[in-house]
C-alpha cells in the first residue's frame, strides 16, 4: 500500500426515523377549550368518535319522549292532540314528538336548545315548528335576571336581537349561575375521550404495522463487490416467492449462505387495553347513567337492570322532561289561545317502563290476590256483625275452653 495514495472515507451511518407523527382523526379533543358556541363542535365530535356516547344519547332520547296534552274541554281536548300530532317539524316530519327529539338532541348535546314557533298568514294558526341552531345564538342578558334578549346574525353578520321573541323557545340545560348558557351532558367528557381516541388509534396503527406482516431478510457472508450482487438476487427471489404466495401457489426460497429471516416487529410487546378501555367507559356510563348491558357492554355475565338502576334512571328521564315541560306548555298555550280556547290544559307524558313484563305481570297478581283477601275479609266481618245480636263483632275463641 502506497503511502501517497488518499485512503477512502467511510460513509457514516445516517440515522433514519421512519415512524410518522400521525393522530387520530379527531385531534381536536386534546385542544379542548369551553368557548360556549365553539364547544358545541367539540360536543358534537365526542358523539362521532365515541358510540357509546351518542347510544347513550339516543336512548335517552327515546326514552323521554311521548308527550300528549289534557284539556277540560273535550272538543278543545281533541283538536289539540291532532294539531299535536299532525303539526309540521321541517324535514318530512310531522308532530310534536318529533321535534322534541331534535330539541332534546341539541340540549343534552350542546346544553341548550333553540325553536321557532312559526305561525300562518293571520295569524290564526300554527304552521310549524323548526328547531334552530345553537351555534348561531347570543343571549344577551338584561338589567334583571327574569330579561334576556336571544340576538342572532343579521343581513350584514352582525348578531342582533331577533324580531318577534315571543316566538321563540330557548331552554338552557342545568345552567350555571354566572352565565345563562347551559351546560351539555359531555361537559366532562373531552379529556376521556381524547385518551380513548389515543389508545383506539394506537391499536389500529399496530395492527396495520404488525397484522400485514413484513420480512427481514439479512445476508451475513457478502463480502466486497459481491454484497450488492447477492442482495438484488436475493430481494428478486424473495419477491417472486411472496407474489406465488399471492396466488394460491407455494414456492420454496433457496439461498447460499449464511441468510436470516426473521418477522419485523414479532418480538414488539403489545400493551394490554382492556382495563384502561373500560376504566374510562365506566366514567361515559355514569355521566350517562344508562346501566352498561343497554350500551352494549356486558361487563357481568348475569347483568340485569335492578330495582336500584331502574330507580335512577326514571328520575334522570322525570328531570329531563321537567326541562322540556315548560316548552310544550307554551305551544299549546298559544294554540289554543288562537283557536278561541280559554279553558286549561296540562301536558301529560307516557309512562316510563323501564321493568320487565313479567315482574310487572307478577305485581299485578298479588296487588289482585292482596285485593280479594281484603274483600273476603270484609264480607266475612260484615256477616259476622249482622249475626251477632247486639250488632258487635262477636269474640272468636281458640277452643281451649277458658
Amino acid at each position: 500500500m502506497k503511502w501517497f495514495q488518499k485512503r477512502k472515507e467511510t460513509a457514516a451511518a445516517a440515522a433514519v426515523q421512519l415512524r410518522e407523527t400521525g393522530r387520530h382523526p379527531f385531534g381536536e379533543l386534546g385542544s379542548y377549550a369551553a368557548l360556549r358556541s365553539g364547544e358545541t363542535r367539540l360536543y358534537r365530535a365526542v358523539r362521532e368518535a365515541v358510540p357509546v356516547v351518542d347510544a347513550a344519547i339516543y336512548k335517552l332520547i327515546r326514552m323521554t319522549g311521548g308527550v300528549t296534552a289534557s284539556c277540560t274541554d273535550p272538543a278543545a281536548e281533541r283538536a289539540l292532540a291532532e294539531f299535536l300530532r299532525t303539526v309540521p317539524v321541517g324535514r318530512g316530519q310531522f308532530g310534536i314528538n318529533a321535534f322534541l327529539d331534535g330539541y332534546t338532541d341539541s340540549l343534552l348535546t350542546c346544553g341548550r336548545a333553540i325553536g321557532e314557533i312559526l305561525p300562518a298568514a293571520g295569524n290564526r294558526e300554527i304552521a310549524a315548528l323548526l328547531c334552530g341552531r345553537v351555534e348561531d345564538i347570543e343571549i344577551r342578558e338584561g338589567d334583571n335576571p327574569m330579561d334576556f334578549t336571544i340576538c342572532g346574525p343579521d343581513e350584514r353578520g352582525k348578531m342582533g336581537p331577533l324580531p318577534c321573541q315571543d316566538l321563540l323557545l330557548f331552554t338552557p340545560f342545568n345552567p350555571e349561575a354566572d352565565s345563562p348558557y347551559g351546560v351539555s351532558l359531555l361537559r366532562s367528557l373531552p379529556f376521556l375521550t381524547d385518551i380513548l381516541m389515543k389508545i383506539y388509534h394506537t391499536i389500529g396503527v399496530n395492527w396495520e404495522r404488525c397484522g400485514n406482516v413484513r420480512y427481514a431478510v439479512t445476508c451475513r457472508n457478502c463480502e466486497g463487490g459481491q454484497a450488492a450482487e447477492r442482495s438484488q438476487q436475493l430481494a428478486g427471489e424473495w419477491s417472486r416467492a411472496m407474489q406465488e404466495t399471492r396466488s394460491g401457489s407455494v414456492r420454496d426460497f433457496v439461498a447460499v449462505g449464511d441468510v436470516d429471516i426473521r418477522v419485523i416487529g414479532s418480538d414488539g410487546l403489545v400493551l394490554d387495553s382492556e382495563v384502561p378501555v373500560r376504566q374510562i367507559l365506566e366514567q361515559v356510563v355514569a355521566k350517562t347513567a344508562i346501566p352498561p348491558f343497554m350500551l352494549g357492554l356486558s361487563w357481568s355475565s348475569t347483568e340485569r337492570m335492578s330495582s336500584q338502576q331502574a330507580d335512577l334512571l326514571t328520575t334522570e328521564i322525570t328531570a329531563i322532561r321537567r326541562t322540556l315541560t315548560p316548552v310544550v306548555e307554551r305551544i299549546c298555550r298559544l294554540w289554543l289561545r288562537m283557536h278561541g280556547y280559554g279553558c286549561g290544559f296540562q301536558v301529560v307524558w307516557d309512562d316510563i317502563n323501564l321493568q320487565d313484563q313479567v315482574e310487572e305481570a307478577r305485581a299485578d297478581l298479588y296487588r289482585q290476590q292482596a285485593r280479594k283477601l281484603r274483600l273476603e275479609n270484609d264480607a266475612a266481618e260484615d256477616v259476622a256483625r249482622t249475626a251477632s245480636p247486639d250488632g258487635e263483632r262477636p269474640e272468636i275463641h281458640d277452643g281451649s275452653g277458658e
